[in-house]
């Protein structure tokens, strides 16, 4: 990776809007690659739109949909982004989806949660009981018991920490909001692929 890439990329704010939809999301520039650049922007403007159709806009007239970003991460050639969305189609409240986004900016590459690990991790079962411990520090109040997380948990790097998510009423009450767990990388240094993202943030940049 060239020092170029390494910089923060550029992000610029494209706001979309039509009727029942308000939305904000990025878009990258300042790639050399313009085809790495290109991949990374298509990728986050097709999870824009299937947030979208998730959430009915496109097959209920009521649906009216108000969206915006976070840049969670952009150093060391990775970016981490979160997409918000709110739906209301009428009734007590709408919902709100978040996804997250995690690339490296060098080749373009999407992360899963299992490509931030060594390919013999057991990752699940060491990430759930770092959850595990959090809810029990925190009391957070449970919809259903706790067993672990998916192989595929929302996620999103932020400085040195993996932060996993779950969804409103995936783990708890719609009023409790996001549950979220940040976990420091050094907790997870052992298992962390070291040429991934987290192993990038073991270093400095």
């Amino acid at each position: 990776m060239n020092n170029l890439t390494k910089l923060p990329v550029q992000i610029k704010t494209v706001h979309l809007i039509n009727h029942r939809l308000d939305s904000f999301y990025p878009i990258i520039g300042g790639i050399s690659d313009k085809e790495v650049q290109r991949k990374i922007n298509k990728t986050i403007i097709r999870t824009v739109y299937a947030l979208m159709q998730e959430q009915g806009y496109f097959d209920n007239d009521s649906t009216t949909v108000t969206a915006s970003y976070e840049i969670k991460n952009n150093q060391g050639g990775i970016l981490s982004l979160s997409l918000i969305n709110y739906a209301f189609s009428g009734g007590a409240h709408g919902l709100t989806l978040i996804r997250s986004l995690t690339f490296n900016t060098e080749t373009g590459t999407l992360y899963s949660l299992k490509d931030l690990f060594k390919p013999d991790a057991d990752y699940v079962a060491r990430l759930s009981e770092l959850v595990r411990g959090q809810i029990r520090e925190r009391n957070i109040p449970l919809l259903v018991d706790f067993t672990q997380i998916r192989p595929d948990q929302d996620f999103y790097i932020a400085d040195k920490s993996l932060v996993l998510y779950f969804q409103l009423y995936e783990l708890s009450a719609y009023a409790y909001g996001f549950p979220y767990f940040p976990i420091s990388v050094y907790e997870i240094q052992d298992i962390i692929d070291e040429d991934g993202p987290l192993g990038k943030m073991l270093g400095s940049f």
